[in-house]
């Protein structure tokens, strides 16, 4: 099974990716950043919105073998499906 880290602001480090996951209409849908240093803005791969099963494909073929983080919006609650949520 995948496992994933939940992201808490401040804890990802520079380079790593997010896939941050919200409401759109009836859907969940996501988009991957990685993760800048201070001074300049995330990257997004791309600027879309994607399906999870997607984002998820889009931060493993631009992570680094480490952690991906995830980032729920309030209203949008995990799904086992997608993997594991570590704390």
């Amino acid at each position: 099974m995948l496992e994933y880290r939940r992201y808490y602001e401040g804890l990802p480090k520079q380079g790593d990716i997010v896939v941050k996951f919200y409401h759109s209409g009836d859907q969940i849908r996501g988009y991957v950043r990685k993760v800048a240093d201070t001074a300049n803005e995330d990257t997004i791969f791309p600027g879309e919105e994607m399906e999870p099963d997607a984002a998820f494909a889009i931060a493993k073929s631009h992570g680094r073998g480490d952690d991906i983080w995830v980032e729920l919006t309030e209203d949008v609650t995990w799904d086992e499906g997608w993997g594991r949520l570590v704390y």
